[in-house]
């Protein structure tokens, strides 16, 4: 094992032996290089005042090489903030910009020690970057049954962990609490387990209440009571899109510094709550509570990302930063997510009207991007195809008998033909 592994390690245990213990075999082998490219061209841009002749980058008039028909379209950026690598950890004033923006939308986090927000290349390299740190074969990954399926992607496959469904909902249409407690507290024999969660949830668009949360947390912290490491990752992908009488706040905020055996890690990103998807923008945040530990999963994290993109794109980080900084910022995201929020509105008010009811039901629903129908005595798959196939609609089939709705990319005014083309085409499968 490398020396500065070795030495990382050493450090983890002796101030926070429980994160130690909840890294992977990969993880416990990572470390940021301190001597090398990077370190000696960092060295060199604060000495070499004649000539750098260090990192692979090509200069033109003292700054960076471009191609004009590139710039004439970034004008308003200067080539220093566009060409030039990024750090592996991202812009350090949008890491900066973007702590202030999770402190501000989470105001329990006010308070709280964690660390500064790594960037990443978007939210699933967020999370394949806790698989590769924290999952090894047959540890416990505890998420919902309805859920997006890349979690068993990056963890099941790529790590070979095992996967451990609980039903999202209770009978009464509540988030089961219960079920997670009950995952949670079956992996006392291993001794750790990482969980996942998602809200607003993808596929169903659905968050809990305050008082769920609250029960959340609460088996996450018997969990830990019962001497299991927990590793939490909220997925916050599309998180601030909350309509209606849900949480507000992400769970991190709650869950760090609950207790030595918990380590939070929220997943966020631009991606999707400043409507820039191909942008690919991400942060992973450690809710570790000592400037040890947080250095230390920083150095790992860097690691990974040095050993797999080396950083993340510059301009995209820019293009953020700029958002950020801009004076009208908070007024046009309100403006979307008051669209975002007629839609989903538009959506429960169709559902609720009674006309559709004989062929579907549909899960709650009060947040994000999606909503599932449960149909009733009719394959989803073929409901999904006649919808292609005879009416040109794309929908998403899930298991049996759920369909996924995304009334996010579909204007308001059109939404009632929509729902009643869904209903037309289950009717057409129902009859043959």
């Amino acid at each position: 094992m490398n020396p500065l592994a070795v030495q990382l390690n050493d450090n983890l245990k002796q101030d926070s032996p429980y994160i130690y213990d909840m890294l992977s075999a990969l993880g416990k082998e990572l470390y940021f290089p301190k001597e090398g490219i990077l370190s000696q061209s960092a060295e060199a841009s604060s000495k070499a005042k004649k000539y750098n002749a260090t990192i692979g980058i090509a200069t033109e008039n003292g700054k960076p090489m471009h191609l004009k028909v590139i710039q004439d379209s970034l004008s308003a950026f200067q080539p220093k903030d566009l060409y030039p690598y990024a750090p592996p950890a991202g812009k350090p004033e949008l890491r900066t910009a973007w702590r202030e923006k999770m402190i501000k939308d989470n105001p329990s986090l006010a308070d709280k020690t964690f660390g500064n927000p790594v960037a990443t290349n978007a939210l699933t390299h967020g999370l394949s970057i806790v698989a590769d740190l924290f999952a090894d074969v047959g540890d416990a990954i505890i998420y919902p049954d309805k859920n997006w399926e890349n979690y068993e992607l990056t963890f099941g496959v790529r790590r070979g962990s095992e996967i451990v469904n609980y039903e999202l909902y209770t009978d009464d249409m509540k988030f089961n609490s219960d079920g997670l407690r009950e995952a949670l507290l079956a992996q006392k024999d291993k001794g750790k387990a990482i969980v996942i969660l998602n809200f607003p949830n993808n596929p169903t668009g659905y968050t809990p209440d305050v008082e769920d949360g609250h029960r959340i947390v609460a088996a996450i912290n018997e969990a830990a009571l019962a001497g299991i490491n927990v590793v939490v990752v909220t997925d916050d992908a599309y998180f601030g899109l909350f309509f209606e009488d849900s949480m507000h706040e992400s769970l991190f905020g709650e869950l760090t510094g609950l207790h030595p055996r918990v380590l939070p890690i929220k997943v966020d990103g631009a991606t999707k709550e400043e409507y820039v998807w191909g942008f690919r923008v991400g942060f992973i945040t450690y809710g570790a509570q000592s400037s040890v530990a947080l250095n230390v999963l920083e150095q790992k994290t860097l690691g990974i990302i040095r050993s797999t993109i080396s950083s993340g794109a510059h301009p995209s980080q820019t293009f953020v930063l700029h958002a950020l900084q801009s004076p009208d910022f908070e007024a046009q995201k309100e403006e979307k997510f008051r669209i975002m929020k007629g839609r989903a509105n538009k959506v429960k008010d169709l559902l609720n009207s009674g006309k559709y009811d004989d062929v579907w039901e549909y899960y709650p629903f009060n947040s994000g991007y999606f909503m599932c129908l449960r149909l009733k005595d009719v394959s989803a798959e073929a409901v999904r195809q006649r919808l292609l196939s005879e009416y040109e609609i794309g929908t998403i089939a899930l298991g049996d008998h759920d369909l996924r709705v995304a009334f996010s990319c579909i204007e308001e005014a059109y939404l009632e033909d929509l729902y009643n083309l869904i209903y037309q085409a289950v009717l057409d499968v129902k009859q043959g």
